[in-house]
């Protein structure tokens, strides 16, 4: 018998939804997170995989415009299907999302279950189905000036956009997309992280924390 089936023993996975604006640190939150676990403790599910795709059937410049950050764009039946397989243990197939990069060739990601399911996205408590599945809700915040400075820089740097571009979605898609489906959800959260400040030690020692007050609970 091997590791992951021996692990397969517990009942129910501990299910926690994270989320956060653009540009709240998210993703480093969740690599510091991941970390104190290992890769048959805990399985990760993030929305941004569940976009329906758009590459094909648009030109770059109808890309540039087009509006990510709504509900409709996220497949959100197989979303669920594939968090329901997890929660019944079962292992998930799925193409990864690349951003609509047509130079990028997607990887397939193999998820196996663990005892704790970790699920990512902006729309995760606003998509009710998903929202009643969540054990503990972690919403991550940053002031405005520091979100967008960090927007800013990826997708000047990694993406490849020009200024204009990444100013037209953050004040047409992205704010007024956190303002109606995240941010009315911030009261309901049991954990709300403040994510100003760049110092890897204050998210590093708050990670710890809750990890290992989960172990306690879970492991």
């Amino acid at each position: 018998m091997s590791k992951h089936d021996h692990i397969l023993k517990w009942d129910k996975p501990f299910i926690i939804g994270i989320a956060g604006g653009s540009g709240s640190g998210k993703t480093f939150f969740l690599k510091c997170f991941l970390e104190h676990f290992t890769n048959e403790e805990v399985c990760l599910v993030s929305q941004d995989d569940y976009y329906f795709p758009v590459a094909d059937s648009m030109t770059a410049e109808e890309i540039k415009l087009y509006n990510f950050d709504v509900p409709e764009t996220i497949d959100r039946e197989h979303f669920y299907s594939d968090i329901t397989k997890l929660i019944n243990k079962e292992t998930i197939f799925k193409k990864e999302y690349t951003f609509n990069n047509p130079y990028a060739v997607p990887k397939i990601l193999e998820i196996r279950p663990a005892p704790i399911l970790m699920v990512e996205g902006l729309f995760i408590f606003h998509f009710t189905e998903i929202a009643r599945l969540l054990d503990l809700r972690i919403f991550i915040e940053a002031d405005e000036h520091v979100a967008l400075k960090r927007r800013l820089k990826r997708d000047l740097e990694e993406r490849g956009y020009s200024h204009d571009d990444v100013m037209y979605r953050w004040e047409n898609h992205v704010v007024p997309a956190y303002n109606e489906y995240l941010l009315p959800y911030k009261n309901v959260c049991e954990q709300v992280i403040v994510n100003n400040t760049h110092v890897a030690d204050d998210i590093i020692s708050l990670t710890e924390e809750i990890s290992k007050e989960l172990r306690g609970k879970v492991l």
